[in-house]
């Protein structure tokens, strides 16, 4: 049986309907910078779009050019609504947004729990937008 963690943050920090969710993170990646092509990593802000989604957008613009080649990406984000020791994974094996499910790596996960700090603690990710804010942009570029 599958477990999928619902869109918390649908309506409060992004659009809840698809084509306008769609619409708005295409035009945010659009206005962006042109692609660097060595990107390695990312650091971009996972705030209600209206905010953040600029900068977001072109952070993310910079992977277009390895869409295709990318086969795992790694979220790391902080905790708003409850205190976490160490890093909380979901169970999930998908992550909903008005754009459709995202896969998790559960075999990833599963690896990463041998780690003494990580821990599966669905509690912290209900309601959390930290990650969530980040995969509507991942769905679109990559």
């Amino acid at each position: 049986m599958t477990h999928t963690r619902k869109a918390a943050a649908a309506g409060r920090f992004y659009p809840r309907e698809t084509s306008e969710l769609r619409a708005m993170v295409d035009e945010y990646l659009r206005v962006s910078q042109p692609p660097r092509p060595r990107v390695k990593a990312l650091i971009a802000p996972h705030a209600g779009y209206p905010y953040a989604g600029p900068i977001a957008g072109s952070a993310y613009a910079q992977l277009t050019p390895l869409r295709g080649r990318i086969q795992r990406v790694l979220l790391i984000g902080p905790a708003h609504y409850v205190m976490v020791r160490g890093l909380a994974a979901s169970s999930a094996d998908f992550f909903s947004t008005p754009l459709g499910d995202v896969p998790v790596d559960t075999a990833a996960v599963e690896q990463l729990l041998q780690w003494p700090q990580v821990s599966i603690d669905d509690d912290r990710h209900e309601q959390e937008h930290a990650l969530e804010d980040h995969l509507p942009f991942l769905q679109r570029v990559l």
